[in-house]
């Protein structure tokens, strides 16, 4: 019983894809997220527009009972969630490890080892800022929301 409450209150993280629909715009999820479902979240990323709905990438932080009720909360308010890990994808069959996305991206999710001067890339570092998209003449990053 004690390892279960220990394993209850450890603070866990991921990252998601929020996407709204139009009639849910207006409302304060991320408020109801915070106050009502003790998480800590960081808006990573975001695309609303009232008349359309749209999409976010939100970091969230919290106890695993906590992170799954704002889940559950958020699935009944209508809100479709998806792992970020599976909206951000390297294709390293594609990649010639040139290097141009390194030096763009913010949060060295893109790297470079200098050992062998190759290209690695760290999907939890990724915020999903998409400026690694236009550089790669190869096609190597796709990003789908």
């Amino acid at each position: 019983m004690a390892l279960q409450l220990i394993k209850e209150s450890v603070v866990q993280s991921e990252k998601v894809v929020l996407r709204f629909p139009r009639h849910i715009v207006r409302e304060p999820v991320v408020y109801h997220l915070i106050k009502d479902y003790d998480l800590r979240v960081s808006i990573m990323r975001a695309s609303i527009n009232p008349d359309e709905g749209g999409h976010m990438v939100l970091a969230m932080e919290g106890t695993k009972k906590h992170l799954e009720a704002g889940r559950e909360y958020l699935e009944k308010k209508g809100v479709l969630l998806q792992p970020l890990s599976k909206d951000v994808r390297w294709r390293e069959d594609r990649c010639v490890h040139c290097t141009a996305c390194v030096s763009i991206c913010p949060t060295a999710a893109l790297r470079i080892d200098r050992s062998n001067m190759t290209v690695s890339f760290d999907s939890d570092k990724c915020i999903a800022c998409e400026l690694c998209i236009p550089v790669c003449i190869y096609k190597a990053m796709e990003i789908q929301f």
